[in-house]
């Protein structure tokens, strides 16, 4: 994950208007341990991302997204395909001919 993922952990929180309190509190968690997180010295298990983004109103996908460039990518083409698989066959071949 991106070294520097606390900051940007950080920057969200306060670009919802929360403090490290409310976090902590909604979390369950020390007010010390969002320090740390931010400040890099911590990083959250999975389980604490899960409820992060969760508290954030956001998806672990969207979060990690945010987090790591990359992993936004892969998550969308994941996604995409997820939508095509639901299509029927005739469905598919008409998006399929657009690209042919």
């Amino acid at each position: 994950m991106n070294e520097d993922y606390g900051n940007q952990i950080k920057e969200y929180r306060i670009s919802l208007g929360l403090t490290q309190n409310q976090v902590a509190t909604e979390m369950n968690v020390t007010p010390g341990y969002i320090s740390n997180v931010e400040n890099g010295r911590t990083a959250m298990s999975l389980r604490m991302l899960i409820y992060y983004a969760k508290l954030m109103g956001i998806t672990l996908d969207a979060l990690v997204g945010q987090l790591e460039p990359e992993y936004k990518s892969s998550a969308l083409d994941n996604a995409l395909l997820r939508e095509i698989s639901k299509l029927d066959e005739t469905s598919k071949e008409k998006l399929g001919n657009r690209f042919s």
